[in-house]
């Protein structure tokens, strides 16, 4: 069996680590492993485990004292191993600690007491077109969520059963430990905090209250939005238990690529080819935007890449903000792939008139004269 980690390298620390430094780095650790943080998550339990074992030798003078002399084997021969089997071992041993780290009584969802627990947050991604970002849309999803079992009507006993309350901690959903010189409250670990043990266990929902089951819901995207914006529908993700509000749900958005138009912040941006003729010339052009078609003129002389820009045109402001952005166009001349006979010949006259020969002289030449002498 291989040796355990180094409970320093568990923990992030060098050995010369003072207690406020053990703690706060196991703070960090369990935080970012705890079990209700990271449901089903084999990996994170056992990180959330180790990181436990590591504290509870680290944060103990005697078994510190040990473990630095001796190290693990050091623990094991005198019996001082953390030996932790499940999470519910670590709740019981540090009772009120989790409550200090994860603000929620007994660091269980919730808390503990018998009491109501809130249901968990859900998170859901959604995709919608450009447009639809720019303008708004409803949108229909579905979203599996826990509901209290219509079975057991959330008892989790089996119809014409009822829970009987837990012989361990009197129905209080805690119980007192002495720990050292402290004696700390912690979530009972029989019935886990809700007060009741199910000796007759629903069969709809094996005993757990809850049954994961889809909802269609209704989801209005407000105008304006782009990809990364979340939306919170309040009170439709998990259900709470013993009478616990439920959780939200979060709607994560994704907007699709146009083939015309991006965004940059509020504005929306596009490109619009042109004819040599309009760019010399200038020309009223039919330009496409997020609302439809709009003139715009372009000014005679206009170079390639030249933005214009139309006021107001961009996508709507978020947050409470009045108004929209712009849109910027910018401007490309378009050279034809092919040309008539009659085109090339107009263009040919154009270059003489220019004093200068597709095949003779280049644009530059007269430039590069300049340098001479």
């Amino acid at each position: 069996m291989a040796e355990p980690r180094d409970y320093y390298e568990v923990l992030g620390l060098t050995r010369d680590a003072d207690d406020a430094s053990i703690k706060k780095a196991y703070r960090k650790l369990a935080m970012q492993y705890h079990p209700d943080r990271n449901p089903d998550d084999a990996d994170a339990e056992a990180k959330f485990k180790e990181a436990s074992e590591a504290y509870s030798v680290l944060s103990d003078e005697q078994k510190k004292a040990t473990y630095d002399r001796f190290g693990h084997a050091g623990l094991k021969s005198q019996g001082q191993g953390p030996g932790f089997q499940n999470s519910d071992e670590i709740f019981s041993q540090f009772g009120d600690l989790f409550g200090d780290l994860f603000g929620m009584g007994g660091g269980r969802r919730g808390g503990g007491r018998g009491g109501p627990r809130s249901g968990s947050d859900l998170q859901v991604g959604v995709q919608i077109e450009f447009l639809e970002a720019i303008h708004g849309v409803s949108r229909e999803i579905e979203v599996p969520r826990e509901q209290a079992c219509d079975a057991c009507a959330g008892s989790g006993a089996e119809p014409g059963t009822t829970p009987a309350t837990c012989a361990t901690c009197g129905g209080q959903g805690e119980v007192l430990q002495q720990v050292a010189f402290m004696r700390v409250r912690s979530t009972c670990p029989k019935c886990r905090g809700r007060g009741k043990v199910i000796k007759d266990p629903c069969r709809k929902c094996s005993g757990a209250g809850r049954v994961r089951v889809p909802e269609k819901l209704t989801v209005t995207i407000p105008p304006g939005v782009s990809t990364g914006n979340q939306l919170r529908v309040s009170g439709k993700g998990d259900a709470g238990d013993t009478g616990g509000r439920p959780g939200d749900l979060y709607v994560l958005l994704e907007v699709k690529e146009h083939e015309l138009f991006r965004r940059d912040g509020d504005d929306v941006i596009c490109t619009l080819p042109m004819s040599y003729p309009q760019a010399c010339l200038g020309a009223e052009i039919k330009v496409p935007t997020v609302d439809g078609e709009e003139t715009l003129s372009i000014p005679a002389g206009a170079p390639s890449g030249k933005v214009l820009t139309l006021r107001g045109k961009g996508s709507p402001r978020l947050g409470g903000k009045r108004g929209r952005g712009d849109q910027h166009v910018q401007l490309i001349v378009s050279v034809p792939d092919k040309m008539s006979s009659e085109e090339e010949a107009l263009v040919r006259k154009l270059a003489e008139l220019q004093k200068t020969t597709v095949h003779e002289k280049g644009l530059f030449d007269g430039l590069f004269d300049r340098f001479k002498s």
